[in-house]
């Protein structure tokens, strides 16, 4: 298979494309990336783009399965309206490039609680996400909503605070479905899912992620 991943330099694209490349199901991965990357590898394949101007890059966007794990946070960015540019505009672009050259699966990292129609500006920014890639229709899609991330080394203070309080509150029984997912975890779980052909709907529960594959017919 040819995996097409966006998102490969933040704390789950990376350990996705390492686990990837080691994948033997895989004979190449291509990521579509900012700036140039420090890895190397024969079946990697490094995409520079602008993500401000698809028409550069979008003839680029074809293989087997598209992995989507790109996003930002509201300090990173700057503003709502430019951390919208990243969790929305570039994803959106990139999925319909990608059903636009015939990808069949499409593979989401979405959030616990997204909703489109909530009053938290992220839940509803990636609920509106969720809408707007399922009605491109590809042949099958699948959105993880994982609770908090546990990255390795993670240099931003609040998370890991907050991590470590959830962590105390699980073992004394307190808020299980929001108990930290390791970033390799939900690497490992999505590309386990790109191997299930799934015929309808599935939803499936692994561990704190919910996600379901949807079987669309045009």
């Amino acid at each position: 298979m040819k995996a097409l991943v966006i998102g490969a330099t933040g704390a789950t694209g990376k350990d996705l494309v390492n686990q990837l490349l080691n994948d033997k199901d895989f004979e190449e991965v291509d990521i579509f990336v900012r700036k140039p990357v420090d890895i190397q590898n024969d079946k990697l394949k490094t995409h520079v783009v602008d993500f401000e101007h698809p028409e550069e890059w979008k003839n680029q966007v074809k293989g087997d399965v598209v992995f989507s794990c790109l996003g930002t946070t509201l300090k990173a960015a700057g503003s709502k309206e430019a951390q919208r540019k990243v969790d929305y505009d570039y994803q959106y672009q990139f999925a319909k490039a990608a059903k636009e050259n015939n990808v069949d699966d499409y593979i989401l990292v979405s959030a616990y609680g997204a909703d489109p129609k909530s009053r938290i500006f992220y839940s509803k920014m990636k609920g509106e996400l969720e809408e707007a890639v399922k009605q491109l229709h590809f042949n099958k899609i699948t959105i993880f909503k994982p609770g908090m991330l546990e990255r390795k080394d993670s240099d931003r203070t609040g998370e890991v605070l907050g991590s470590r309080i959830i962590k105390f509150a699980n073992k004394i029984g307190l808020l299980e479905s929001q108990k930290p997912l390791p970033t390799d975890i939900l690497a490992k779980a999505m590309i386990n899912s790109s191997k299930i052909k799934s015929n309808g709907y599935s939803s499936i529960k692994l561990g704190n992620i919910f996600c379901f594959a949807e079987k669309t017919n045009e």
